[in-house]
């Protein structure tokens, strides 16, 4: 597949190095020819130092042989211009990244559609859903909803209280276990569970089940005492924190710290009133006790920064909050985030990555999620008639290694799955694989 992408910033990087490792014909652009440089000296891509909205660069750039077409430079207009002239030269299909929501409404679908831009991604909106689904179970660190949550995936870490701490797998319930442990996370360690491997201490886990079940898995892992939240400190008024503020539950009040009094009054226009805004800096631990951090439930970190967020999320861990969420845009902090346990980390690049990866998937994908800590992807695939996957029992399918089934909807309704499943036409199934192998399942779907 040959992919052209706009843009050699943070996302444009990171999705040119992913799609790189897979051989993919990769051509990134950039007006910045040090940027370039880096990339094309480090992973096997060609670079082409033009800007996105020359004509001629295009040209220059293949753009008419281009089966994706992808432009995330900071600039929205930017974008949106590369994709119309993308697809009037030829592209197949063209993404562009923005960052006003309104163009996300369904009603202007069409309308950009018309215009030559395919799809549109938003990235801080992406973010700040991940964060709203981080923040309304303090016991939770990540949490994913398929099929309109007839089936959900959960990560939580196992602390002292859990019940299910070395006992092995195959003797926590047998066929009619309400629950799939899909991986587990141990230290710089992925595993894809068998029955006689044991859950540890500060393991993470991430179980597939239906709702119904969240409250008995809250038990078993000891989360009972973890206080529900209802209080929300959020540290730095990005346009994240916007968007998050935005569509939080009403039932959590809000307070945003912010260091940029410009910033401030800005924020008191785009938040409704009972957001209270606060001209200060986080970090200050005077200033957080004033502001009632010990009745808070959740600290959220977005500045601009990763080392401040992962630094300030520690400080509100010792002053006793439950649940903290740090953005953390450097992938080298992401790991030791997870030493210095810190809560949820959110990562932008990770997250858009997820959503465009799935484009360029040949089988009907409706969800691609990237699991920050565990180097892993879960997909949601819609089975084809005659596809592989329906010929025979799971057991006897020979998934790839690094690659278990974590459960299936069929109907509107959310099913566990056991080696003797055997899997139906329109079924959607949960696909659990460790770093991008969502390409090599493919075929079993198709």
């Amino acid at each position: 597949m040959k992919i052209i992408i706009a843009g050699a910033g943070a996302v444009g990087t990171h999705l040119a190095k992913l799609l790189s490792r897979e051989k993919q014909d990769i051509i990134l652009m950039d007006e910045d020819e040090e940027k370039l440089g880096r990339m094309g000296n480090n992973f096997d891509l060609m670079t082409v130092n033009v800007s996105p909205t020359s004509i001629s660069g295009l040209k220059e750039a293949g753009v008419a042989g281009a089966d994706l077409f992808i432009a995330v430079t900071p600039n929205e207009s930017q974008n949106m211009t590369a994709c119309m002239l993308a697809t009037n030269l030829g592209a197949k299909k063209t993404v562009a990244r923005i960052d006003n929501y309104e163009y996300l409404l369904p009603k202007n679908k069409e309308f950009f559609a018309k215009l030559g831009v395919d799809s549109l991604i938003y990235p801080e909106m992406l973010a700040a859903k991940d964060i709203v689904d981080a923040v309304k179970m303090s016991w939770i660190r990540q949490w994913w909803e398929f099929a309109g949550g007839a089936l959900v995936l959960l990560g939580t870490k196992m602390r002292e209280t859990a019940e299910i701490l070395d006992v092995p797998l195959y003797e926590l319930g047998g066929r009619n276990i309400p629950f799939h442990i899909v991986a587990i996370k141990r230290g710089n360690e992925t595993i894809i569970p068998r029955g006689d491997d044991t859950i540890r201490l500060h393991d993470i886990v991430y179980f597939t089940t239906t709702k119904k079940y969240i409250p008995y898995i809250r038990k078993i892992a000891g989360k009972e005492n973890y206080a529900d939240i209802r209080n929300i400190i959020i540290m730095g008024g990005s346009r994240i924190a916007v968007r998050t503020v935005q569509i939080l539950p009403e039932y959590m009040r809000t307070k945003i710290i912010e260091n940029d009094i410009n910033r401030c009054s800005r924020l008191s226009e785009l938040v409704d009133d009972d957001v209270m805004i606060i001209n200060g800096d986080g970090r200050d631990m005077e200033l957080l006790t004033e502001e009632g951090i010990k009745n808070t439930e959740a600290f959220v970190a977005l500045t601009g920064s990763s080392e401040t967020n992962i630094l300030a999320c520690l400080a509100a861990k010792r002053m006793g909050v439950t649940k903290t969420v740090a953005e953390v845009e450097n992938i080298d902090y992401i790991s030791m985030a997870e030493s210095l346990d810190i809560g949820t980390v959110i990562n932008k690049k990770f997250i858009a990555a997820s959503h465009i990866y799935q484009m360029m998937l040949d089988a009907d994908v409706s969800n691609v999620k990237c699991l920050t800590f565990a180097n892993a992807d879960v997909a949601e695939f819609t089975v084809k008639q005659g596809a592989r996957i329906t010929r025979s029992q799971i057991k006897d399918m020979g998934l790839p290694k690094g690659a278990t089934i974590g459960g299936l909807i069929r109907n509107g309704e959310g099913i566990l799955v056991t080696g003797n499943t055997l899997i139906q036409e329109n079924d959607h199934v949960v696909v659990f694989c460790l770093g991008m192998m969502i390409k090599k399942l493919e075929r079993f779907f198709n």
